[in-house]
């Protein structure tokens, strides 16, 4: 008798896997072979990474627990089972934290890169400190205090604050009554550094430099007692958007009340007194078990201070320059070069530079009529936004689908949205119901008396700071095969249209989970000569899970390179012995989506698209065929490099487990992303004409089979 595939076992909770993913990103700053600042710079990714799960995954949950729903996800755990597990999960793993965080400061000190408290300063650095106080600190500290005149102030999230009880220095010690106590509150502004340099090597947290000059912020008044804290608020926003007569203005309220959301988190010094601790609790309503106490300095996603200087980059991993390589390394017209063949870039291997180079040349050409693109992460100082204002400030026409609901980049969209208007662009920010995901790049050109289609597409966002630290794929092309799909693409996103369906490129959330259930339903047909291979961020989807296991049931060989949620559990007896799941966590991430079905048309799809109901039901995503012969295998070679690590790799096993891989019985090390480098560099100081459409070198092949 078959399995039931509806079985809530054979699934495991997105948000538990989504924290063993953590917990992988954590492991890295214990790894022998990182160096010190890589180490740090894994804690504070770790902590980044908490902070934007409390305020969106755990705000949720509590959100569904307060609206009596009993269960959610495709393992049927209930909202309050799950936050009950992810406290436990994190209140254990605290210590794991502290400790590792603690080593890694006491081998930086022997290294001379001192992490430190104010009272453990000489003389010297003391004075130095002293004088950074009152000259950048004092002016903009803001000081609160707190009693029946004086309110409780509001508290910005993920901000930083000290709560303090004073006495006056002039009271009778003996004659002094419990109500003599004064408690207070000293803010402390974003704008200063977490962790106060006082000299090129030594740094401290900036609560240990306040707390010295008390009597400077409350004069009259000694401190009895302190403590840091920080709160984590519900920052998700919610916008009725049929509801919304102008879009901008409801999201620039959204972005205002993100900052007063419900209290999810409160974390606060170990040496917390506990009258400060019920102080805090009286004005900030929350459960004891989101209380966290810590023996280290808190908010530790501010060590890119320390991670970043240069001073010690000897104790970094070497930073490696993206490279341009053939067909773009020569200053001949990008299109000329599109017209004679796709081009693959693998990011950050590859440089960014001929994206860039694309819009910029497009704004410039003449022949170039108009330009089309989508953005969802854009960031700051954006040379495509600047060249997209630059183009329609020559007069081409200019559309840009901002999505303003990218979470966390709403405000640098929405900034770039307005000079976009401003240049006469037209500014799509979105459409009702659902994000727009998908990044693809559309420019129309004069060639030959014709309207020629050159198009981008990419895994990942158009972002040059990411590009950089992102493993992403892109695709320039011209193929005439996909230029009505991107046109009817571009048509649906600014117009109306009932035709919601394309015919090369497949779309969501209208094509593509139907079209990956037909994929793997065909690798299905051909029983044990059938292959998958999946490569992506998160895998959710119930339907596709299922899918794979009928597939794995019938004696597929499916391998999956997961970097973070995995919802599928491999290695179930009669239901999924054929599935194989590895994480790749490292120096780049894992960003790219590229899925192999050896018997498809074209084997090889990349896309914008995880396979999570998200991306496949309420997002506008696209998944893209690799027509190019050349370009399919190199991509091929890619994932099977990525399948032979056993460096940065872990595998998963049916109990829920990641388990590191190691070199076995005198294999050699392969670490799929130094290996990458070394290609990419080696290529390029050859500077073949051919490089770009190479594979991988035979010896390569060779060690990687």
């Amino acid at each position: 008798m078959s399995a039931d595939l509806s079985n809530p076992a054979f699934y495991t909770n997105r948000e538990l896997s989504w924290l063993k993913f953590n917990s992988r990103v954590l492991a890295q700053s214990a790894k022998p072979t990182n160096p010190l600042l890589e180490k740090l710079k894994f804690i504070a990714i770790y902590s980044t990474n908490l902070d934007e799960f409390y305020m969106i995954r755990v705000a949720g949950l509590k959100q569904l627990y307060s609206a009596r729903i009993t269960s959610s996800g495709i393992d049927e755990m209930s909202p309050l089972d799950q936050l009950k597990a992810i406290t436990a999960y994190l209140h254990n793993e605290k210590k794991e934290l502290e400790e590792r965080y603690k080593a890694i400061v006491s081998d930086l000190k022997d290294e001379g890169l001192i992490i430190t408290d104010y009272r453990d300063l000489d003389a010297d650095l003391r004075a130095s400190a002293d004088d950074f106080f009152i000259q950048n600190i004092l002016p903009v500290i803001i000081p609160i205090a707190v009693d029946a005149t004086h309110p409780f102030p509001p508290l910005n999230n993920l901000s930083l604050s000290l709560a303090v009880t004073l006495v006056d220095e002039q009271a009778d010690t003996d004659a002094m009554e419990e109500n003599s106590t004064k408690y207070a509150m000293i803010r402390i502004p974003r704008l200063l550094q977490r962790f106060i340099p006082v000299d090129e090597q030594t740094y401290i947290p900036i609560e240990s430099l306040v707390i010295e000059h008390i009597g400077d912020i409350f004069p009259g008044y000694k401190v009895t007692s302190y403590a840091t804290f920080r709160v984590t608020r519900n920052a998700d926003i919610v916008i009725e958007e049929e509801e919304a007569d102008d879009f901008m203005e409801i999201l620039e309220q959204g972005l205002r009340l993100r900052k007063k959301g419900a209290f999810v988190r409160l974390e606060i010094d170990q040496n917390a007194s506990e009258e400060i601790i019920e102080f805090l609790r009286s004005h900030i309503k929350i459960y004891e078990e989101d209380i966290f106490t810590y023996t280290i300095p808190l908010n530790l996603g501010a060590l890119w201070d320390i991670v970043n200087n240069k001073k010690f980059s000897h104790l970094a991993l070497p930073t490696n320059i993206p490279k341009i390589l053939a067909p773009f390394d020569k200053s001949e017209s990008i299109f000329k070069i599109i017209d004679r063949e796709d081009v693959m870039v693998l990011h950050p291997y590859e440089s960014f530079e001929p994206v860039v180079r694309f819009i910029q040349e497009a704004a410039k050409d003449p022949k170039v009529l108009s330009i089309r693109m989508t953005l969802y992460r854009i960031g700051k100082n954006s040379p495509i936004v600047q060249a997209l204002i630059d183009a329609a400030n020559n007069g081409k026409q200019v559309t840009a689908m901002v999505e303003l609901k990218a979470r966390f980049d709403e405000e640098n969209n929405l900034i770039w949205a307005k000079a976009l208007e401003e240049a006469g662009a037209h500014v799509i920010y979105g459409i009702p119901g659902f994000k727009v995901h998908a990044k693809i790049t559309q420019v129309i050109r004069q060639s030959r008396g014709k309207l020629k289609i050159y198009q981008h597409y990419s895994t990942g966002n158009y972002n040059g700071t990411t590009a950089k630290i992102y493993t992403d794929v892109g695709l320039f092309t011209a193929n005439e095969a996909f230029r009505a799909d991107s046109i009817t693409f571009f048509h649906i996103l600014t117009g109306f249209s009932k035709n919601k369906k394309l015919s090369h490129l497949k779309m969501s959330p209208f094509q593509i989970k139907e079209t990956l259930l037909t994929l793997i339903k065909n690798e299905m047909k051909e029983g044990k000569k059938g292959h998958i291979i999946a490569k992506m961020n998160s895998l959710v989807d119930k339907d596709v899970i299922k899918a794979l296991y009928r597939a794995s049931q019938a004696g597929v060989k499916i391998e999956l390179i997961i970097r973070g949620i995995c919802c599928l559990k491999p290695g179930i007896k009669g239901v999924s012995d054929t599935i194989r799941v590895t994480s790749i966590v490292g120096k780049y991430l894992e960003h790219a989506r590229v899925f192999y079905f050896k018997h498809a048309k074209h084997r090889v799809q990349i896309s914008s698209a995880d396979w999570m109901p998200r991306n496949l039901e309420k997002r506008f995503e696209l998944m893209i065929p690799i027509c190019d012969k050349a370009i399919e295998q190199k991509l091929i070679d890619y994932l099977n490099l990525q399948l032979a690590d056993n460096v940065l790799a872990w595998e998963l096993d049916s109990n829920e487990n990641y388990k590191p891989l190691l070199p076995q019985n005198g294999e050699d090390a392969i670490n799929s992303q130094e290996v990458l480098e070394r290609y990419i560099n080696k290529i390029y100081k050859k500077n073949t004409k051919t490089a770009s459409a190479d594979t991988l070198s035979n010896k390569d092949k060779k060690r990687i089979k």
